[in-house]
């Protein structure tokens, strides 16, 4: 995994990631405080507010911003948007009301949402090769794991040192760091989309190449069953171990690093594992075990039980996130990449924008264990979803024809050399229907035939 930072383009991206992975972790840990500051005991329903603007955000300004950055170089658009995103923080050791809390958050969220999808579907295009490519989204499921195990521990340092507001100046920084990474860095040249489509096409193109696309509708599904069953984990973890347990603090940590460990764990086999497997194979299994870890968590009457279950939901939750890139790789044109991976960042989103408050507002209405019973049928149904949309058998390549194409048309060439890897794109606006399967022959001596 390791010989893919020998790539200087690549390790200064994925330096540029951790920095402000590491920012924003701080900025958790310092907007918690500063919500308490601001509202006392209604510090939780700031919070809440706050990370439902955040999610409302990437859902609805993702696919917009990628559409407003399709001719822009890319280099400069994640340095702008680094640039923004430390500019807000800027602000909010200085405000004094909660409703600039909730301007600054959006804001920032909202050059998050532009930012994270563009920078996602950067790293195919500076690993070109599907095992590099891989071992990367491995690393940076690493890293996203590693920093919500270390920014909780290294905030916990520097209050011992400086006053929370200072947090902040810790996340400026994570921020300036990305953008002189990336500003440093050559990256390749974005594919130029074709002329002539209107920013409102290129706003939904995104989505309408990702919703007619069979296997990624089958990870959406895929995100609605691991919404379901992570919420209760991020949710509920503390009402589990606190209410039910009789538990602290600590074991709260203990089992959110418990989940942490698992995923860390997949992440560091998967590139091994999607060799013998496809991932259709892998990303199912995750869901499966994530699902069947939630449905049961009723029967959890110890903290070495939670840990454990809540260390195999997170190897579930791992091997089903990671190797989604692949998938958006192989499901769109080098030119429409940044508008799929922005509808997949708007349609996850979604999903979680969904689980969180029936997580949490179920559990405090039916209590713990109709709570683990209601997000396990979320999430067997979004499995059985998934199953269903995303069909076994998932070749590159598919036979089809162009009745409309002129014969002319220089497209006929790929088919007269042996055909095309198929994707959603202007000349395959729909995915081709199965073929009908052969029919089978009459068994000998069976009296089946052809009839008169």
């Amino acid at each position: 995994m390791l010989t893919i930072l020998r790539n200087r383009t690549y390790r200064r991206l994925l330096a540029a990631q951790v920095a402000a992975l590491l920012g924003t972790g701080l900025a958790t840990v310092a907007l918690g405080l500063l919500a308490f500051d601001l509202a006392g005991g209604d510090a939780g329903i700031v919070l809440g507010t706050a990370l439902a603007l955040k999610m409302v955000a990437y859902v609805t300004l993702a696919p917009v911003a990628a559409a407003a950055a399709a001719r822009l170089p890319r280099r400069a658009v994640l340095v702008g948007l680094d640039l923004i995103r430390a500019a807000v923080v800027l602000g909010l050791p200085f405000v004094t009301e909660v409703w600039q809390v909730y301007v600054l958050v959006f804001l920032l969220q909202a050059a998050s949402a532009g930012f994270t999808p563009a920078f996602q579907a950067t790293i195919p295009d500076v690993l070109p090769d599907e095992r590099d490519y891989t071992a990367a989204l491995s690393l940076s499921r690493l890293a996203e794991d590693l920093e919500q195990l270390l920014s909780p521990v290294l905030a916990a340092l520097l209050l011992t040192l400086v006053s929370f507001p200072l947090l902040f100046g810790g996340t400026v920084a994570g921020f300036l760091a990305s953008a002189l990474l990336v500003a440093a860095t050559a990256l390749p040249a974005r594919q130029a989309a074709p002329e002539g489509r209107g920013f409102r096409a290129e706003t939904t193109r995104g989505l309408r190449i990702y919703l007619a696309t069979p296997r990624l509708r089958g990870a959406l599904a895929l995100e609605f069953a691991v919404a379901a069953a992570g919420a209760m984990v991020f949710v509920n973890t503390v009402v589990i171990v606190k209410s039910a347990l009789g538990l602290g603090d600590s074991a709260v940590a203990l089992a959110l690093a418990a989940f942490g460990a698992g995923s860390m764990l997949a992440a560091l086999i998967l590139p091994r594992l999607l060799g013998p497997l496809s991932d259709r194979s892998a990303m199912t299994g995750g869901a499966a075990l994530m699902v069947a870890g939630v449905g049961a968590g009723w029967l959890v009457a110890s903290l070495p039980a939670l840990l454990a279950l809540w260390a195999v939901t997170g190897f579930g939750f791992s091997l089903t996130q990671t190797p989604v890139g692949r998938l958006l790789v192989r499901s769109a044109r080098p030119e429409d990449r940044p508008a799929v991976y922005a509808a997949q960042f708007a349609l996850s989103h979604l999903c979680w924008l969904l689980a969180y408050p029936l997580a949490g507002g179920a559990g405090a209405a039916l209590g713990l264990t109709a709570t683990f019973a209601l997000m396990t049928a979320l999430g067997v149904a979004g499995l059985l979803a998934a199953l269903r949309a995303w069909p076994a058998r998932d070749p590159d390549r598919i036979d089809h024809d162009h009745p409309g194409l002129p014969p002319d048309h220089p497209h006929h060439a790929l088919h007269a050399a042996g055909g095309h890897s198929f994707v959603i794109d202007d000349l395959h606006p729909r995915w081709p229907a199965a073929p009908p399967a052969a029919p089978r022959p009459a068994a000998a001596g069976s009296g089946a035939g052809p009839r008169a």
